[in-house]
């Protein structure tokens, strides 16, 4: 008698699935001048979708710190709602605030039911940062990117000139989770698939000249290759030099420009250029809000009502942006480009702690579940380098970075993937390591039902 191969049928019945539908929406082009993509709206259908298995199943859906730190947000967002400049843009602002950093993180956290499915997620970051590198590789390579300094030569995806940080956040994002699948203790093939995916996810990278996602991404690697142990830490850490002298050195892509840009880095204290100054001169008008209304702020959405009463006069007008399909525009600075003090301006002091508060409430109770998985013998390892570096990379990344775009959605799956594994992942793989559970890859009582 053959038996149906139940992990299969299981995993083509994964409730996750609506979660890397919305992965795999971004790799469809997207029109430009902002607004709800296909995949916040493919997002919010994940969310009923969510509410209606919880209404069927009848069960009590979070434990109650689960509870507590996924809606720490929700006060200081109402509260900010209510001060808004306008009840239009309460509305808009609280439900955009609700759908990342709330309702969907906690949608993924029930949907996702075991290391499997989170795996598949994390496989789903890499296949899109692929596809989206592949683009803007060719972009840079023929010609056809976004402006940087008088050429068409900037990777930026299927996103265009107007979305010019998104095709970098993609593939930040799933060069962390190669990094992470890479280092686990999976099969042989899988973690030489990762990190062959890794090591590819360099270039586009470099070729997005974004500063903000090569020091995020930076940073996370070096978390990552850490947590994962010092021996193996080594090992990677001298593949990726070898890897970074070979794309430098042996493919070209040590362009004068892209050394310039790594340059700019040490520069943006001595000698900062007008993307700089601009991104401090927001700074400091978010600071003057937040003085001025250190308990409420100035309300969601109202950052360029009052930008231009607490912006120095060095502030410019706005950015230039052209190619990559698209005719010359000038877009307008409007928000500071640094999450943390966005919230602080707008939200006031409250809004901050309930926000940042949870983030850092989530790292803490990832990494100390990475801490008990080692202990017990690296078993999820790999699922906890994912969560925990995609976290870092996030929390990282605000501080010169804030909301926006379409890979924004991206954003809430990835606390989505990080609140599973600290609220409900690490503490179930501990307890069935206890019990000397084996690592199944689906759940027993759902394979018992499909017999």
């Amino acid at each position: 008698m053959v038996r149906t191969p139940l992990p299969r049928l299981s995993a083509l019945r994964s409730p996750v699935l609506p979660v890397v539908a919305v992965v795999a929406l971004l790799a469809l082009p997207v029109p430009s001048g902002g607004g709800a993509g296909p995949a916040d709206a493919l997002s919010a259908l994940a969310v009923v979708f969510c509410a209606v298995r919880l209404l069927r199943d009848r069960r009590r859906p979070l434990s109650r710190t689960a509870a507590v730190l996924l809606a720490l947000p929700v006060p200081g967002l109402a509260l900010a709602a209510v001060n808004a400049v306008s009840p239009g843009a309460g509305i808009a602002g609280l439900g955009r605030y609700l759908q990342i950093f709330v309702l969907v993180p906690a949608a993924v956290v029930l949907l996702v039911r075991d290391r499997r499915d989170l795996r598949l997620t994390a496989w789903a970051f890499v296949a899109l940062a692929v596809w989206q590198g592949a683009v803007g590789v060719h972009q840079y390579l023929t010609g056809t990117g976004a402006s940087y300094q008088g050429e068409d030569i900037r990777a930026v995806g299927t996103f265009g000139p107007s979305d010019v940080m998104d095709m970098a956040t993609v593939v930040s994002f799933g060069l962390v989770c190669a990094v992470g699948l890479a280092l686990g203790r999976g099969t042989r093939r899988t973690r030489l698939a990762a990190a062959g995916c890794a090591l590819a996810l360099l270039l586009p990278l470099a070729l997005s000249f974004s500063r903000g996602a090569w020091i995020a991404t930076a940073v996370t690697l070096t978390v990552q290759l850490v947590l994962s142990g010092p021996r193996r830490a080594l090992k990677t850490g001298a593949a990726a030099v070898a890897a970074c002298v070979v794309l430098v050195g042996g493919f070209g892509a040590g362009t004068a420009l892209l050394r310039e840009r790594i340059d700019s880095i040490t520069q943006v204290t001595d000698a900062p250029d007008q993307s700089v100054t601009d991104r401090y001169a927001m700074w400091a008008a978010a600071l003057g809000m937040w003085r001025e209304h250190p308990l409420t702020g100035v309300g969601l959405k109202g950052f360029p009502e009052y930008r231009d009463a607490h912006a120095s006069l060095a502030l410019s007008s706005g950015s230039d942006t052209e190619g990559a399909g698209a005719a010359y525009r000038r877009e307008p600075l409007l928000s500071p480009h640094n999450m943390y003090l966005l919230v602080l301006g707008e939200q006031g002091l409250p809004g901050l702690l309930g926000l940042a508060g949870g983030w850092l409430a989530l790292l803490v109770c990832a990494l100390r579940g990475l801490v008990r998985v080692r202990a017990a013998g690296g078993r999820g390892l790999d699922c906890a380098l994912v969560a925990c570096g995609l976290l870092v990379w996030q929390l990282v990344d605000f501080l010169y970075a804030d909301i926006g775009g379409p890979s924004t959605v991206l954003t809430a799956v990835c606390l989505g993937m990080a609140g599973w594994w600290a609220l409900v992942g690490a503490d179930r793989l501990t307890a069935d390591a206890g019990a000397g559970v084996p690592d199944c890859p689906a759940p027993v009582a759902e394979e018992a039902a499909l017999r």
